[in-house]
């Protein structure tokens, strides 16, 4: 099982686009260094979208040689085509990844019993931990708690990631299968809610810049400590919001830029964060205490 602070970790590139692999090691390090749990490479984060097949493969292996079991890697592999998406996870094992992260299949709309399928074949060709992920505000594509009640059931099928951001329902799931699945928000706003109501840890983008104040909240919250859990969690609430300013993850690459942690590389259709909200998020930092 992978719990706790997870980071959905940003692809570093340099101004030209391409992979800055000098940026991504240290970026490993100083999560090692400040308590992450765990990171998702070439996750949504990750511009998983722009990067190719042998990019993919090239990512994922550079993440699990840099955090050489010091945290876990979880691979992001999931696709819009279920052959593709078992493709990626055979990659992820032959890389020896510690588990896979798979998406929704997106664009295509499946039926209820479509997404039971699509997971059950992976689960079923690829013996490597599988954690669902239901992010429907980006995939127009919901899975419900029913479906995923049905395929915990599958002993390669071990966590999902509720991107929803409905504690009630992700609540509901974890009374459901929580003895069976492990239930992990992917919303860094209500991922301390969930959190404390039985989740098992935060997939997080906020995790990129704030990684030992979002493990704070993540072992407090699990632990059902609220009043710790709401004093770590308070001086990010504005930056939770304001890396959403535009299309993750263009605010969150810019402010790693802000910070001096990498170059200012991303893909299109991504551009960089537009200048009038500059002022919005560097704000926030500040009132994290990231910057000055």
């Amino acid at each position: 099982m992978v719990r706790g602070s997870i980071v959905a970790l940003v692809s570093p590139m340099h101004p030209d686009g391409s992979i800055d692999w000098a940026a991504l090691s240290r970026l490993i390090d100083w999560h090692v260094a400040q308590g992450t749990d765990g990171l998702v490479a070439v996750g949504t984060t990750g511009e998983s979208a722009t990067l190719g097949m042998d990019e993919h493969k090239m990512f994922i292996k550079a993440c699990v040689d840099q955090a050489a079991g010091r945290l876990k890697v979880i691979a992001g592999t999931g696709a819009n085509s279920t052959s593709e998406a078992i493709e990626l996870t055979e990659v992820a094992k032959e890389v020896c990844a510690d588990a896979c992260l798979l998406v929704t299949p997106y664009y295509n709309k499946p039926t209820q019993e479509g997404l039971y399928q699509h997971y059950m074949a992976i689960a079923d060709a690829v013996d490597i931990p599988q954690i669902l992920y239901n992010v429907p505000g980006r995939t127009a594509c919901d899975m419900s708690n029913e479906t995923t009640i049905r395929l915990a059931e599958h002993p390669n099928i071990v966590a999902i990631k509720d991107a929803t951001g409905d504690v009630p329902r992700g609540k509901a799931l974890i009374d459901a299968v929580g003895d069976r699945l492990d239930v992990l928000s992917g919303d860094d706003a209500t991922a301390m809610e969930l959190m404390l109501v039985g989740g098992k840890g935060n997939i997080s983008v906020t995790a990129n810049v704030a990684p030992a104040a979002v493990k704070a909240v993540c072992d407090a919250a699990m632990a059902g400590n609220r009043a710790e859990a709401e004093a770590a969690n308070g001086p990010l609430a504005s930056l939770n919001k304001k890396l959403f300013l535009e299309s993750n993850p263009i605010p969150v690459k810019w402010a790693l830029l802000e910070m001096g942690l990498m170059e200012s590389g991303i893909r299109l259709p991504l551009t960089p964060f537009s200048e009038r909200y500059h002022a919005e998020l560097r704000a926030a930092l500040k009132e994290a205490g990231l910057i000055n």
